[in-house]
Formats: C-alpha cells, sequence, structure tokens
C-alpha cells in the first residue's frame, strides 16, 4: 500500500510551472484568486507568505497567509495572518488534500512563523462547502459577519 505525503513549504520559483497550469471551475474562481495572480498581484504586502501544497513532491494546492491592510478587515490581533485564496488544482479536488492541508496549519505556522498565534479568513457565505471544511480543520465561526467584493463573508478564526 503506497503512503500519500502531504507537504506545506513557502513558494519557490521551482514550482511557478505547476502553478501557471493550476485549474480550477469557474464558480470556484469567483472565491479563490489563481496562484500566480496572486503572488504577482501588487497588492499583496510584501510579508506575505505564499504556501504551497505538495502531493508527493508535486504542487497541488496553494494558499497566502497575509498581513497589513488585510488583517485589519478581519481582526484587531496583530499577530494575526489572513488565509487567502485557499485552493487545490481541479485534478487533486476530492482526495482529502485539502482537508490535511488545513490539518497541518498550525504546525506549519508554529515552524515558519512563530510569532502567529492566530490564522482568520473570510469565506463568502455561499461557499458553503468551504465553511464546512474549515469548521472541520478547527476554525471557529463566532458569528461575525464582513461584506466582501463579492458579498457577506463569514469570518472564521483558528488558535495556532
Amino acid at each position: 500500500m503506497k503512503t500519500t505525503l502531504i507537504e506545506l513549504t513557502v513558494h519557490k520559483k521551482e514550482f511557478e510551472e505547476a502553478l501557471r497550469n493550476f485549474e480550477l471551475l469557474e464558480e470556484q474562481k469567483e472565491f479563490s484568486a489563481m496562484p500566480m495572480d496572486k503572488i504577482n498581484s501588487p497588492k499583496v504586502e510584501a510579508d506575505a507568505v505564499h504556501v504551497v501544497i505538495l502531493k508527493d513532491e508535486v504542487p497541488v494546492g496553494y494558499f497566502t497567509l497575509e498581513t497589513g491592510d488585510k488583517r485589519a478587515l478581519y481582526t484587531s490581533n496583530k499577530q494575526a495572518r489572513v488565509l487567502t485564496s485557499f485552493s487545490v488544482t481541479l485534478p487533486y479536488q476530492g482526495k482529502g488534500i485539502a482537508k490535511t492541508a488545513l490539518q497541518m496549519l498550525p504546525m506549519f505556522i508554529r515552524s515558519t512563523l512563530p510569532e502567529v498565534n492566530e490564522v482568520v479568513l473570510g469565506v463568502n457565505k455561499r461557499n458553503v462547502a468551504a465553511h464546512g471544511l474549515y469548521v472541520a480543520c478547527g476554525f471557529q465561526d463566532h458569528l461575525e459577519e464582513f461584506v466582501g467584493p463579492k458579498g457577506p463573508q463569514n469570518v472564521l478564526h483558528l488558535d495556532v
């Protein structure tokens, strides 16, 4: 029986070809930026951490841990990071990779960003599947709401 190795790692140039070929359904693109668009966005702070999800050393997922103005929208905690643009490329969806990656997040943050004690995110109220996944992986919904550019979002918190 072959075991699958899922890892979280900070983005490196060597992952860019796979991230350029990232696939999402059109309805998923409404809720998440494509990885290379996010990595190259001038709106993302210089201290943002771009994280790649690897399955057996192949890039299959992506998210960003942001600070700055974006953090201020969700929390007053200066030691928090905002998780944005979390996604897994289409051929690897439905295989438990997203759940495993989210379960690994606290350990990754403690080793990579030891000053961080909380992760917050906004999940669009219409994105019911994502909300359920985040809650199943330990995020808490304190019934806070933020109205984003694509509609109302639930603000979720994860202590790390």
